[in-house]
């Protein structure tokens, strides 16, 4: 994985994700992204699926009214004219999902260092969390 930051955009596998999105932008593909992470049960979670599933996070975060300051700007230009809306059926999604990154995935170890995580890394995840947690 080509990671360059520790932030939820700052790595190929979230970037190829963000443009194969705004090939074909639906709410179905970003519920697919999140449920492959939520879905799997005890499975081990890939970095790159966790990477993927963050920027599906972060363009609900945006579709709720709270987008990333760094938010591309692809992703902005889609959240300015889409009708989608991001319901809290879709946000819980997103939530758990992140929930299931932060505890037990390959993306949490690859930032963990003497067993705990990376500041920068779990900061990132902490700021998208609240905001998906503020009121519609």
């Amino acid at each position: 994985m080509g990671t360059w930051e520790a932030g939820n955009f700052d790595n190929d596998d979230a970037m190829d994700w963000v443009n194969e999105f705004t090939d074909a932008p639906s709410e179905r593909f970003i519920q697919a992204t999140l449920q492959a992470v939520t879905q799997l049960g005890d499975e081990y979670l890939e970095a790159p699926e966790s990477s993927m599933a963050l920027a599906a996070a972060e363009v609900v975060a945006a579709l709720k009214g709270a987008p990333h300051a760094q938010l591309p700007e692809e992703l902005q230009e889609f959240a300015k004219r889409t009708r989608i809306k991001a319901d809290q059926q879709l946000v819980d999604l997103a939530l758990a999902a992140i929930e299931r990154i932060r505890t037990s995935s390959e993306l949490k170890d690859l930032w963990q260092e003497n067993e705990t995580p990376s500041p920068k890394w779990l900061a990132a995840v902490t700021d998208l969390e609240e905001r998906l947690k503020q009121p519609l």
